[in-house]
C-alpha cells in the first residue's frame, strides 16, 4: 500500500512523512524526488533543456512508479510518498499505473489556510542551507535542488529571493487543481497542526479507512502479446473522435484488448458501448492491421482500427463517459490528433486515414504499410 502526501509546496508534506514512518508499522519513506534528482544526472542537457519540471518527463513518471512496485516487491509494507501532484493528468497516469500492479494508493492532501503556507514557506527559505536542500517533495522545486546544480535542466532559480518568488509562484496552480484534488483525496487541514499531530490525524485515518483508496481506473498490464481493437467516429467535417484517458498519458481511440473469445470488430462495439454509452447499428469495417513490436516491458501485439462511421449530433449528445476511466472526448482534424496522439497511435491514425479515403485495407509494421 502507498500513503501519498499531496499538497502545496511548503505545507508540510516531507516533515509529516517523516512523524508518519514512526507510527505506521513496517513503513518506508519514498522520495520521488530523488529519481528527478538521478535524471538529472543521468539524461544528456538536450532531453533537460526541453522541460522545466522533471515531472514533465514521461521517463520520471514511469520510474516513480517502477521503483515503488520494486521498493513494495522487496520491503513490503506501507510507503509514504511525500511528493506534490498538481496536475491531474500526470496523478492519474502514475496512480493508474500503481493500480495496474495492484498497488492500492490512498491520497492524503494537505490544506493549510494560505496565510499559514506562506508564512511556512518563508521560514523554510530562512533555515534553508546554501545549497538550497529543503526537501520539497514538490517536483523541481528550488528546494529540489542538490549540491552541483539547479533543478531540471538547470532552470530552478539558485537566488534566495528567486526561490522565495517561485515558491510563492506556485500557490496558484495549487488553488487551481484543488476542485479534483479534493474529489479522492482524504483532505487534513494541518494550519492548526504541527508535524505530529498532522501525521497522527493521517495515521488514525488510514488505520480505520477514513483515507479510503483512490479508485483510479486500470486493467491489469498484460503478461503476453495482445490484441486490442479501436473504432474510428466521425463528425459531418470528417473529423475522428478521440477520448482522453485518466489512466495513461495521451489521448486515445475508443476501444480496447479482444477479450479471449471475442470477434475483434465486436470488442471495438462493445468498448464504444463501455466508453461513449452508444450502440453501433452495423460492425463496422476495418481499416488498418498494425503490427506493434515488443518494446519492453511493453509486449506488444496486433492492433486493429475500424470504420464506425458517422455521428450525427444527436448521437454525439449522447455520449456519456465512465467517470473513472475517461476525462472528455473531442472530435479533431488530422493535425490536432498529431497533437494530441503518442507518435505510435498518430502514425496509425494516419493510415487509417488513407485507407479510409482509398477504401482499401492497410497491413502495417510499427506503424509503416508493408505488402
Amino acid at each position: 500500500m502507498i500513503v501519498w502526501i499531496n499538497g502545496a509546496f511548503g505545507a508540510g508534506k516531507t516533515t509529516t512523512a517523516g512523524e508518519l514512518v514512526e507510527l505506521i508499522p513496517n513503513s518506508t519513506l519514498y522520495d520521488p524526488e530523488l529519481i528527478g534528482d538521478g535524471l538529472r544526472l543521468l539524461l544528456p542537457p538536450k532531453a533537460l533543456d526541453e522541460v522545466t519540471d522533471y515531472q514533465d518527463l514521461p521517463i520520471w513518471r514511469r520510474l516513480v512508479v517502477d521503483t515503488a512496485a520494486a521498493m513494495l516487491a522487496e520491503l513490503g509494507g506501507v510507503l509514504v510518498v511525500p511528493m506534490t501532484l498538481l496536475r491531474q493528468e500526470y496523478r492519474d497516469e502514475i496512480f493508474g499505473g500503481l493500480a495496474a500492479r495492484r498497488i492500492p494508493v490512498r491520497q492524503v492532501l494537505l490544506t493549510p489556510d494560505e496565510t499559514i503556507l506562506r508564512a511556512r514557506i518563508a521560514a523554510r527559505e530562512e533555515s534553508a542551507d546554501p545549497a538550497g536542500g529543503t526537501g520539497s517533495g514538490s517536483g523541481s522545486a528550488p528546494g529540489a535542488a542538490r549540491p552541483g546544480g539547479g533543478g531540471v535542466g538547470g532552470a530552478v532559480p539558485a537566488d534566495a529571493e528567486q526561490r522565495l518568488r517561485w515558491s510563492y509562484e506556485h500557490i496558484e496552480p495549487y488553488h487551481a487543481a484543488l476542485e479534483w484534488l479534493r474529489d479522492d483525496a482524504f483532505v487534513v487541514d494541518n494550519g492548526p497542526l504541527d508535524p505530529r499531530g498532522t501525521a497522527l490525524r493521517i495515521a488514525e485515518a488510514v488505520r480505520t479507512g477514513e483515507a479510503g483508496i483512490c479508485q483510479i481506473v486500470q486493467t491489469p498490464e498484460p503478461a503476453a502479446e495482445t490484441v486490442a481493437a479501436g473504432v474510428l467516429l466521425f463528425d459531418d467535417e470528417d473529423r475522428v473522435l478521440l477520448v482522453d484517458p485518466t489512466y495513461k498519458p495521451g489521448w486515445e481511440f475508443p476501444g480496447g484488448v479482444v477479450e479471449a473469445g471475442e470477434a475483434p470488430a465486436r470488442a471495438g462495439m462493445r468498448e464504444v458501448v463501455e466508453e461513449l454509452g452508444l450502440t453501433l447499428d452495423r460492425v463496422p469495417g476495418l481499416l488498418v492491421v498494425d503490427w506493434e513490436p515488443p518494446r519492453p516491458p511493453r509486449y506488444g501485439g496486433l492492433r486493429l482500427l475500424f470504420d464506425g462511421g458517422r455521428l450525427g449530433s444527436a448521437d454525439a449528445g449522447r455520449i456519456t463517459l465512465p467517470g473513472r476511466e475517461l476525462r472528455g472526448w473531442r472530435f479533431v482534424g488530422e493535425r490536432d490528433a498529431a497533437r494530441l496522439l503518442p507518435p505510435q497511435r498518430y502514425e496509425r491514425l494516419r493510415w487509417a486515414l488513407r485507407a479510409r479515403e482509398r477504401g482499401v485495407v492497410l497491413n502495417l509494421e510499427a506503424g509503416v504499410p508493408v505488402g
